[in-house]
């Protein structure tokens, strides 16, 4: 008698296609319209209007421009570069002939989406290189060994310290598709502490989700639509520090009880019957009794690879650096541990290309995100689905408006993945609203970047299935263990705009 086959979750590829094939249809069915466009041009010093059909007219850069056209924002904001970006020009909704996305685009989009986001690829690879390279040396079992040893019985601690100094790079300059580089580092140490996968994924992951849901500082995100929302960033900051915190401590407890119940019994981990080949991956050169010496060749390698940390922060944070110049300062940073590694020149290189074709997976799955976006831009629904949401919150009751906007901006945010093309797209829209109702705008920017940052929990269009295809969780299992803490986070959120009201 044959054994019924067990079924099995799709792969993250097939997942994506399911939505893709999804967000296509959505082309069909939701109506396509725009808004009407304004951005500054520097070098001409003036206001560029481009409407429905295209037509792009000049109009003087001035204050007097923009309350004629009822923007609520300062002049400064746009000369300053603080707002680059398009921004929607409220009231000029209108229907345009449907652009619906047929077989073609689906099978294009794939091919688009890898175009448009191979800097973030190169940046991937990269890295996969590096991590090859430090693994063939022996510098990162030899460091798991000597962590090890030093964390023993307090291992949560490690949890802790990553968690928050993640978050602290999320909350203030949106630290989120870096931190991908971390996986192939930390895994191994997680697992040597006798944790499974997913509390690895949970520090760095929820780290970065936390803080840059409940961003303070971030530019990329609050003081861009702080900014659109004709308001100064500062305004409410004090209240989103306080919601970080307590945001941070819940979900620490969260993962510290889960992750204390894996650590006393390993058949309680959400992927148990994975933890064999999980482990081979990431421990298979690991030998407890076999202790590699932390010797000056490893600490030079680990000490340089480390600081090229902070110093792209750095570039990140100061806004003159992207992926491009990221991923000049890692293959800089190769090229060094290539000579410090002592492996001949043919074994240095071919290491460093092996290193990253373990990661193709990975950048391939992050172009067939894009593909999704690529398609409902495509399909010119975004500026539709605007329109119908701010039409939903007009004239609420102010706790009932906080709530419902935090949980539309959630919906928003799934087809405006862009932190900052959300922000210049609707706060022009949205913030006016705050003042139908007598509450501050600040609540609408803390409803924007809390509803976008609670879909990245869960969202296929951000980094959640990249993540997952390094570490070899399913989706499923990710669920799993994020749907209970999405819950309490979302309830969280809700009961502090409603408090944020009554300030």
């Amino acid at each position: 008698m044959n054994k019924k086959k067990k079924l099995e979750f799709p792969t993250a590829f097939t997942v994506l296609f399911i939505v893709l094939i999804l967000a296509a249809a959505l082309t069909y069915i939701v109506p396509a319209g725009l808004y009407s466009k304004l951005v500054y041009d520097s070098e001409m010093d003036v206001f560029v209007i481009e409407d429905q059909e295209g037509n792009t007219t000049t109009v003087s850069a001035t204050q007097k421009t923009l309350d004629n056209l009822n923007i609520k924002m300062d002049i400064s904001k746009f000369k300053d570069g603080s707002i680059r970006k398009p921004i929607a020009i409220p009231d000029t909704y209108q229907r345009i002939p449907q652009s619906p996305q047929g077989i073609v685009s689906i099978i294009m989009a794939p091919v688009q989406g890898i175009m448009d986001t191979v800097d973030i690829m190169v940046f991937v690879l990269i890295l996969g290189g590096i991590i090859g390279l430090i693994n063939k040396t022996g510098t990162f079992d030899a460091a798991i060994a000597a962590l090890s040893r030093r964390t023993q019985g307090k291992e949560f601690f490690l949890v802790i310290i990553i968690f928050s100094l993640i978050a602290l790079g999320g909350t203030t300059f949106g630290l989120a598709e870096e931190t991908i580089a971390l996986y192939p580092i930390l895994m191994p140490i997680f697992i040597a502490s006798g944790y499974d996968a997913i509390v690895c994924i949970a520090a760095i992951y929820m780290g970065s989700s936390i803080g840059t849901m409940f961003s303070t500082t971030n530019p990329f995100s609050v003081v861009i639509a702080s900014n659109a929302a004709g308001i100064s960033f500062n305004e409410g900051l004090t209240f989103r520090i306080i919601s970080l915190i307590l945001a941070m401590i819940i979900t620490l407890i969260y993962i510290y009880y889960y992750a204390k119940k894996t650590q006393k019994d390993r058949r309680n981990s959400l992927i148990y019957e994975e933890m064999d080949k999980i482990e081979e991956k990431f421990l298979k050169d690991y030998d407890p009794d076999n202790v590699i010496p932390f010797d000056w060749r490893r600490i030079l390698i680990l000490i340089i690879f480390l600081v090229a940390f902070p110093i792209m922060i750095w570039g990140v944070s100061t806004g003159t650096w992207w992926f491009p110049e990221m991923s000049a300062l890692f293959l800089a940073v190769a090229i060094i541990i290539i000579f410090l590694s002592g492996l001949s020149e043919k074994e240095a290189v071919n290491t460093f290309l092996d290193g990253a074709a373990d990661l193709i997976s990975v950048v391939l799955i992050i172009g067939v995100a894009r593909a999704i976006n690529i398609v409902m831009d495509n399909g010119m629904i975004s500026d539709t689905l605007l329109f119908y949401t701010s039409s939903i919150i007009k004239n609420m009751n102010t706790g009932i408006f906080a709530a419902v906007q935090m949980l539309l901006f959630s919906i928003l945010g799934f087809f405006v993945p862009s932190s900052s093309g959300l922000a210049t797209l609707s706060m022009p829209i949205m913030a006016p609203l705050a003042d139908t109702v007598g509450i501050s705008r600040a609540v609408v920017v803390s409803a924007y970047n809390w509803g976008q940052g609670w879909m990245a929990f869960i969202t296929p269009t951000g980094l959640i299935l990249a993540t997952l295809e390094m570490v070899d969780v399913t989706y499923d299992k990710w669920l799993k263990f994020i749907l209970p803490l999405m819950g309490i986070i979302g309830v969280f959120s809700i009961v502090m705009l409603v408090i944020h009201t009554i300030l």
